[in-house]
């Protein structure tokens, strides 16, 4: 495959069109500006990908006399115009932006800087001393509208932590958890994108009351924050996203959550594990956010909440994690998005993420 110049290339605009992977790319041969991780995902892709791609600089051929639609991976015959991938190599793919560790998006509710924060899950933050409301207009609106990422520390309370905590140490012993996936596609090389087990959790399976009351909390918070998060209306939400990364290195590759307009806009991710220590567990959810030469380092902290915008802006990876660690996400979708997205692929990212409208009473307050 043919090398590309890494000075033609700016790295934090290049993904996986299928995936959102970030590392390891080829480069479509014929159009030249689209990436694939693997050319399984280039096949995937090509329903979409074939209405926009074309050689550069090459007129477009009459309608008289169309060219054969081709197919992006070749099947022994030769034909004229079939794209092929070219490496991408980049001799420092996965290394950081230059520059210092974000700071200020981590103060807490109560104004403090979280990061000399103690997590000892012993007192609950404005969730219960402010109301979801304080909470969402005086601290996560104007977070997200500056950083395009926030942090809410001591979001539950040590007690009601703890409780989630024991439903989800009981569904990995039951076996629930699977391997991640990627948009719903099955990938021989997915372990070496992600290595958590997963489990989809809508709220009221058996055992799960606890998840389904922080699904709940989740859902106050972002309800008093519509209509001011960005141009966005929000109007339903994926299942809980249930994740154990079972420690011995593993983790997952830079990525985008939503490189393709599928609907989500707010990724939010709850974290359950008991005296993290970064140095020694590993585990750190980089973010490296668009534009900017720093990235935010967020532990994954008991009892801290997490939000950020889940398109492009924010590219991330969950660093090897040497000890077990789970997380809870859920992902928030735009109306108008997500509508935009049910119209061109049905079988779209999340298509099978149950909605849940906002505006209705929680059936776990």
């Amino acid at each position: 495959m043919e090398k590309e110049s890494t000075e033609d290339l700016d790295r934090d605009r290049q993904y996986c069109e299928l995936c959102g992977k970030m590392e390891n790319l080829l480069k479509c041969g014929r159009c030249r500006n689209s990436f694939y991780c693997s050319k399984e995902h280039q096949k995937q892709h090509w329903k979409k990908h074939k209405l926009i791609c074309k050689e550069p600089d090459k007129p477009q051929v009459s309608k008289q006399n169309p060219e054969p639609e081709q197919s992006p991976v070749g099947d022994g015959k030769e034909r004229h115009g079939k794209p092929k991938l070219k490496n991408r190599t980049e001799p420092e793919d996965i290394a950081p932006p230059v520059g210092e560790r974000m700071k200020g998006f981590i103060t807490n509710a109560e104004g403090q800087d979280s990061s000399d924060n103690k997590q000892d899950g012993s007192k609950s933050n404005g969730q219960t001393r402010s109301s979801p409301q304080k909470l969402a207009m005086e601290y996560i609106v104007p977070c997200m509208t500056k950083h395009g990422i926030c942090v809410v520390d001591n979001f539950l309370g040590g007690d009601i932590g703890l409780g989630i905590l024991e439903d989800v140490k009981a569904l990995h012993k039951t076996g629930k958890f699977t391997d991640g996936q990627l948009v719903s596609q099955k990938s021989d090389s997915t372990k070496d994108i992600r290595g958590d087990k997963i489990a989809w959790i809508e709220g009221r399976e058996p055992g799960c009351e606890k998840i389904r009351f922080l699904m709940s909390r989740m859902d106050d918070l972002v309800r008093h924050c519509n209509g001011k998060l960005g141009n966005y209306t929000i109007n339903g939400r994926t299942k809980a996203m249930v994740a154990c990364y079972p420690g011995r290195g593993t983790g997952y590759v830079r990525h985008v959550d939503n490189p393709n307009g599928d609907g989500r806009c707010v990724t939010c991710i709850y974290y359950l594990n008991k005296d993290w220590d970064a140095k020694e567990h590993g585990g750190l959810l980089r973010i490296f956010p668009e534009g900017k030469a720093q990235f935010a380092d967020i532990e994954p902290k008991f009892d801290r909440l997490l939000f950020f915008w889940s398109d492009r802006r924010n590219p991330h990876e969950v660093q090897p994690a040497h000890t077990t660690r789970y997380a809870i996400t859920v992902w928030y979708f735009d109306a108008d998005e997500r509508a935009r997205a049910k119209e061109k692929y049905l079988t779209g990212a999340g298509e099978k993420a149950v909605k849940v409208e906002l505006n209705k009473p929680s059936d776990a307050s």
